[in-house]
């Protein structure tokens, strides 16, 4: 088995603290963050306010899942094939010019529904684009030992801005409408000004890339992901969780409204959770660096299910707030572990394949969610919607536990021990399909 050689393993820094290139694409992914969802805050408040209608607002909301739906995969071939850093600014860029037409509209009085539609679809194709390019981008930028780390602090800064950008961005809204989207703007423009400042090379050999033709290499990235067993159980695993977890919430917060529960105690419990998620991440390099991944990913599927049957037992409040902080806390280690190992074992030129493969799995199970959620509680109520999600988390971790491929991911010391060499038929001996070997 061969490792990966390190980027910066000549004098690799002492923490990512002293990793400028690092600072640097972080720094603009936490803008992007954090503009991207003061806008995403104001886009059906707009959407109704041009519309009129909440059915139309919704099938508005929806075109960006439908473009990101669309440009997922291609993305990540296109961000295996050019120079990553380059591909980012662009992308990031289109996407600021995006919001910023949509800000001068409502500024001008002449905003629209195809107008909101059209940039949402916009916006939403070019992040597919950045995703897949900083994916490859951390792997060249951050150490093996501490992709753990880099990956915990995304899930930090994931979390902040879920749980502020919705309170800062209805604050931007009410001083005027169009200051989200100015926001929006802003933040996809430090991530290309940050990316573009990052100095060390962010792509792997683009000429060998090149050397493969775009199907081609498309195929050939879904070849790779599915001849990995890790890969496969996680395109699975991925799907069943966003559905059961974000239809759990979805489920909890219909529940309430129905019941007549007052907006600033319903978006305590998202708040609660949003909390929760930033203390995990917080808490994640310590718990990944001490406790193997192949133990935190089922036991932190296993709180989930345990605060599912929790807060079906009782629908007091504040049982529901406790049992949802307590239950998500773990789920940050076992992101960043997951995500840290992927990307450890991952040779660079299938990153960002690899990359938006993985990511489909999420964007297709994204609008299942509230359809399950909604389903389940109309049909059966909020305690057995709760039990039969928290079965469904159950199946998840035994299944997780009984996966060889993840009961074996170790400390972060270990992962380079596994890492994946794509090795090519020589020349007349097949149509280039790669033939990965793992440890």
């Amino acid at each position: 088995m061969t490792t990966l050689a390190d980027p910066t393993s000549g004098h690799p820094p002492r923490s990512l603290l002293a990793n400028r290139s690092y600072l640097l694409v972080m720094s603009g992914l936490t803008a992007q963050a954090f503009g991207a969802g003061m806008a995403a805050f104001a886009v059906p408040l707009l959407a109704y306010a041009v519309t009129g209608s909440v059915w139309q607002a919704g099938v508005i909301s929806a075109v960006g899942h439908a473009g990101a739906l669309l440009a997922t995969l291609p993305a990540g071939v296109v961000a295996d094939r050019v120079d990553r850093r380059r591909l980012v600014v662009v992308a990031a860029t289109v996407a600021a010019l995006a919001w910023a037409s949509g800000a001068v509209a409502v500024l001008a009085g002449t905003l629209g529904a195809w107008h909101l539609m059209a940039l949402l679809l916009v916006s939403s194709v070019a992040g597919s684009f950045v995703d897949p390019a900083v994916a490859g981008a951390f792997r060249s930028v951050v150490p093996q030992d501490q992709l753990a780390t880099a990956y915990a602090a995304a899930q930090g800064r994931d979390a902040a801005a879920g749980l502020a950008a919705g309170p800062i961005g209805g604050l931007l809204y009410g001083i005027a409408h169009a200051v989200p989207l100015v926001a929006g703007a802003v933040g996809h423009l430090m991530t290309a000004l940050c990316t573009w400042l990052v100095r060390e090379p962010l792509h792997a050999d683009l000429a060998e890339a090149r050397g493969t033709r775009p199907l081609a290499a498309l195929r050939e990235g879904l070849r790779y992901v599915w001849s990995v067993p890790l890969f496969r159980i996680c395109l699975g695993l991925f799907a069943v969780i966003n559905v059961a977890i974000n239809a759990l919430l979805v489920a909890i917060t219909l529940d309430l409204t129905a019941a007549g529960t007052p907006a600033a105690q319903i978006g305590l419990l998202s708040g609660t959770a949003g909390a929760s998620m930033l203390v995990g991440a917080l808490l994640a390099p310590a718990v990944v660096a001490r406790v193997r991944v192949g133990v935190v990913t089922p036991l932190s599927l296993a709180m989930v299910a345990v605060s599912a049957v929790v807060m079906a037992a009782t629908q007091d409040f504040v049982v529901l707030v406790v049992a949802l902080g307590l239950g998500v806390l773990g789920v940050p280690a076992a992101n960043a572990g997951l995500a840290g190992y992927v990307a450890a074992i991952t040779p660079p030129q299938m990153q960002g394949r690899l990359s938006s493969v993985l990511e489909l799995s999420g964007v297709v199970a994204l609008p299942s969610a509230p359809l399950v959620g909604a389903g389940l509680l109309a049909s059966a109520g909020l305690p057995t919607t709760l039990v039969v999600l928290a079965g469904v988390l159950g199946v998840a971790v035994v299944g997780v536990w009984c996966a060889r491929p993840v009961r074996r991911i170790g400390l972060p010391a270990s992962w380079a021990d596994d890492a994946i060499e794509v090795v090519r038929p020589p020349l007349g001996h097949g149509a280039g399909a790669p033939g990965p070997t793992e440890a």
